[in-house]
Order: C-alpha cells, then structure tokens, then sequence
C-alpha cells in the first residue's frame, strides 16, 4: 500500500504547468496535454547504460529511467520509439513497487548512479521513485538527464535533491528550435534553467575516488549537420554568460533517423570539418573541461527500445 504522503507530489499534475509548456490540464484524468501524459509512471526502460561521459557512466553503467513522451519533440530524435507522443503509451505504465524493484536489483549490482531520462514533465514521479528508494535504504547518486526545457521554478524544488543535473543545451536560434523541436522559446527556457542549475551547483564538478561525478552539472551539446554556426553560439553562451569552468560534452554522434531521411540537411550524418570546427570555437572559447567524441561516434549510440536492453545491439 502506498501512502498518501508518499504521493503527494502528484497533486500539482491535477493543473500541470511543469515545464515550459504551462499546458493547465488534469493528468489525473486525462492525458490531455502536449506530452500526452497522465498521471501514472509512464516508464519505457529501466536499464544499465554506458553512456558518453566517463564521469556519469563510470566503469560499470548507470542505472537509466527512461520516461516516455517527451515534452520537446525533436523530429531527429534518436530515441524516438519512446518520445514520440503520437505513439500509444499504455504498455509503458509502471506500478512504484515494480520501479523499485528493478532499480533497486541494479544498485544490488554495484551500481551507485541513478538516472532519469526525460523527465521535465514528470518531477512529481520522479521525486516519489527517489523517496521509496531512499525508503528501502539506498542513498545512490541521482542524475537529472533532461533536454533542458525546464522551467527554473521546477529546477528549484529539486535543489537538494538531484545531485548531478545533465542538461542538453541544443539551440540559441529561436527559428532553429522551433523548426526542430516545436519550441521556439527553447533558447529563453533553456538558458534559465541552466543557470538555475548553475546556482545550485556552481562550476566544478565534483568526483568520487572512482573518477564518477557526485555533484554538478555536464551541458551536452548535439552537433546537427549545417548548423555550425548554432553549436558556435552555444558555446559562446556557456563561456562568456555562465562559465568558462563549466563540464562540456561535445557530441558528434547525430545520425538521420527514418523521419528525417528527406529532410534539407538533417538527412546526412555531420561532416568531420564541421565537427572540428566546433571543437577549435570550444578551445579558442578556454572551455577545457569536459569530453569530445570520435568521428566514429555516430555508429556506436543507436538505441532500439523494442529490446530488453535498448543499448546492447
């Protein structure tokens, strides 16, 4: 039996305005809103993953929520199987005890990192998942692994919560990100949520003795093929209005998914040039920290979440 304190924070999902979207509707009775999500754990995979960054992912993984239904809609998304809201949903319901379980069978493994995928618009689930888990004795590092279209005001009831935020940032071009994500207040909204990231965290990011973080923040940074100039603009962003100090992860690893096959420039994979000319704008910028990634890349993170283990191909 789960208790009534134990699910409280639901009760804000009865007038939803959680992320950017401030859509208003009642997930408790209907999913309604641009996320078409309602008020149950809509969780797509619960599973280990070797990501990009050697201080999330560690030697061993780290323990991955992937929530469904994304609020931001990216038409190139790589996980597209679980972001799409056009898709049906019901199979990706989970009951807390089930969550728990698994999670809680990872952690059993050695694993100590927990992270939520997706999760902007579903705070109020997450926030109850890390309180039953905390309820059964575990205190593992949590992740907030987000598109960073968040609302500030959100980000601040996590504070003490969430221990490490790992924001994308994708745009600064307002048309780029409406054009791309259905978002064209993108910019505005991710560059106040990282910042509120960043009052919380600060600069450095923090490591265990095993080289993993315990604290901070990592901004990712997708380069999209032709759009060069975007990526240039992000990193100045990050340089010159919130710190040069900060932990970047530079991606090359975009690759065109069967929804942009026909798309202007989204149809191709990014040209090693262009690549390299964003990493010389992140080292001429003084952004020292952080990680890039191989020409290869793009064959490597391919995830198929009709698997048990979406990562393992």
């Amino acid at each position: 039996m789960i208790s009534s304190e134990l699910l409280s924070p639901l009760e804000e999902l009865k007038d939803c305005a959680l992320c950017p979207r401030e859509c208003h509707v009642n997930r408790w009775e209907s999913a309604s809103g641009i996320c078409r999500s309602d008020a149950s754990f809509n969780i797509a995979s619960i599973c280990i993953h070797k990501g990009e960054e050697p201080a999330i992912s560690g030697p061993e993984g780290i323990c991955n929520i992937f929530f469904t239904n994304c609020n931001l809609q990216c038409i190139y998304c790589q996980n597209h199987q679980i972001s799409d809201v056009m898709l049906p949903r019901q199979s990706f319901r989970m009951e807390l005890k089930k969550i728990v379980n698994e999670v809680t069978a990872i952690l059993d493994r050695g694993i100590n990192m927990v992270g939520f995928v997706s999760p902007s618009h579903f705070i109020p689930q997450m926030k109850i998942i890390i309180l039953a888990i905390k309820e059964k004795g575990y205190s593992p590092v949590w992740v907030y692994n987000t598109n960073a279209y968040d609302k500030a005001e959100s980000l601040k009831t996590l504070e003490g919560i969430i221990d490490v935020y790992l924001p994308d940032f994708k745009y600064l071009d307002p048309m780029l990100a409406r054009s791309l994500s259905k978002a064209g207040d993108y910019p505005e909204a991710a560059t106040s949520a990282i910042r509120e990231m960043y009052r919380q965290k600060g600069s450095a990011l923090h490591l265990s003795e095993e080289n993993t973080a315990v604290s901070g923040i990592i901004i990712r940074h997708l380069v999209l093929p032709g759009q060069i100039n975007n990526s240039m603009q992000v990193l100045r962003y990050i340089a010159e209005e919130i710190s040069p100090r900060l932990n970047i992860s530079l991606m090359s690893q975009y690759y065109p998914t069967a929804g942009v096959i026909d798309h202007p420039f989204l149809k191709r994979e990014v040209y090693d040039e262009e690549y390299r000319q964003v990493v010389d704008e992140m080292e001429r910028l003084g952004l020292d920290y952080g990680w890039i990634q191989g020409v290869d890349s793009t064959r490597h993170y391919r995830p198929d979440f009709e698997q048990d283990h979406p990562f393992e191909q």
